[in-house]
């Protein structure tokens, strides 16, 4: 069922659990996405990137109606956000496609000009009914997101929550995107300080390469909002390599596809069971 992502989040954070994002690429990324969660008997959350828009050729309509014919037919609540929009022109096209959240995305500009363009942003967001993430801090390549300077300040951070009215943040803690092993080790003390400084949930990206106990850990200093891509493409990559590595004479991208599909649903249903226990009946009733 397709479930706004403000509604989901608050009952996932009431029970102390998180709230738990995948990245959709394909159409086998929703569903399995939502297998998945059906699997684990929880709520999820379907996110469309801004790169993701661009592999299709720049089109979000056709992926976002799929994705939201996915959600609308889950046996647990699904909701749909858009991550890490760049572009106003995206921006202005989520609430028309379907969507319950975006991401507001200035974390590469300085400061005061970051602020400026996500205050103006989350105004006309806002205006359109949807949730607003925003980052504060580098959650980028793994050098960069790892290096002390790049760490979000509490004091800051709760000053920009309150200049631009978002409704989650994004912050670097130690985690970084498109890591392919799970090495990383967060700042688990000021995963903490951030929760006590800022008054909305906080966010964990690039969280495929952070281990199961660095996680557990995370959810229960404060991460409400838990963001995961990398590791369903390396569970979908690796069974289309085995399952052609077997079947080298495969034609029918159905036979390899669905082994691939199974593979990232039961990545999703492990992240889940591990992080967002027993939330669905909550979910349903926000």
């Amino acid at each position: 069922m397709l479930t706004p992502t403000g509604e989901l989040v608050a009952a996932v954070r009431a029970r102390g659990g998180a709230a738990c994002a995948f990245n959709v690429i394909t159409v086998e990324h929703a569903e399995a996405i939502v297998s998945g969660a059906e699997a684990a008997g929880c709520p999820v959350i379907l996110q469309i990137s801004e790169n993701a828009v661009r592999f299709h050729h720049g089109r979000l309509a056709p992926i976002a109606a799929a994705a939201r014919a996915v959600a609308a037919t889950a046996g647990v609540p699904v909701a749909l956000h858009l991550d890490h929009v760049v572009s106003a022109e995206l921006l202005d096209q989520a609430a028309p496609n379907g969507f319950g959240s975006v991401m507001v995305d200035a974390s590469h500009l300085p400061y005061r000009e970051n602020v400026a363009a996500t205050a103006s942003a989350a105004a006309a967001c806002h205006a359109a009914g949807l949730w607003v993430e925003s980052e504060l801090g580098e959650v980028g390549g793994k050098d960069g997101a790892h290096a002390p300077g790049v760490r979000t300040d509490p004091a800051e951070a709760a000053a920009y929550v309150a200049a631009t009215g978002v409704d989650a943040l994004a912050v670097a803690v130690g985690s970084s995107h498109a890591m392919l092993d799970r090495t990383a080790r967060l700042d688990q003390d000021l995963i903490v300080r951030l929760r006590q400084a800022v008054p909305v949930p906080l966010v964990l990206h690039g969280s495929s390469g952070v281990p199961d106990d660095e996680l557990t850990a995370a959810v229960r200093g404060g991460m409400v909002k838990i963001n995961i891509g990398t590791a369903l493409n390396t569970a979908f990559t690796g069974a289309v390599r085995a399952t052609l590595d077997e079947r080298p004479e495969l034609v029918d991208p159905r036979r390899y596809l669905t082994p691939a599909r199974t593979a990232m649903a039961g990545t999703v249903a492990a992240v889940l069971r591990l992080l967002t226990p027993g939330q669905v009946a909550s979910a349903r009733g926000a």
